[in-house]
């Protein structure tokens, strides 16, 4: 996996993510969710607003063995989209030394709901 963060305008980053093999029901969702919170904290840290996460899939795959767990997932219906808010009241996470010390505790995903787990084999 690749990625760059950019600036635009000087207001916003920007992350683009290349990702070069892509598993549909395990890794697709995870790195999506890790790539926006990170886009989220280089935001913070650097003082600018969260721009868009753009995540670009080379070999997008599902496997055989996953196909009922994905039939599974996709009659779900969509829940409203979380907030992440980023507890940091004294400012104290600033430049490349804030992002290397935010910890679990400056983040509050608020209004998070979700359909429980859907068991899958692993593939080989």
């Amino acid at each position: 996996m690749v990625s760059t963060v950019t600036l635009s305008n000087h207001s916003q980053s920007i992350c683009n993510s290349l990702c070069f093999s892509s598993e549909k029901s395990c890794g697709v969702p995870f790195n999506i969710s890790s790539y926006a919170l990170l886009t989220n904290l280089v935001a913070h840290v650097t003082g600018l607003e969260a721009g868009d996460f753009v995540y670009t899939l080379g070999d997008y795959h599902i496997y055989k063995n996953h196909l009922e767990q994905v039939h599974q997932l996709l009659s779900r219906e969509p829940l409203p989209l979380p907030e992440l808010k980023i507890n940091d009241p004294d400012n104290k996470l600033r430049g490349l030394d804030g992002l290397l010390a935010a910890k679990y505790e400056h983040l509050n995903l608020i209004g998070y709901q979700s359909h429980g787990k859907i068991a899958a084999p692993v593939a080989v």
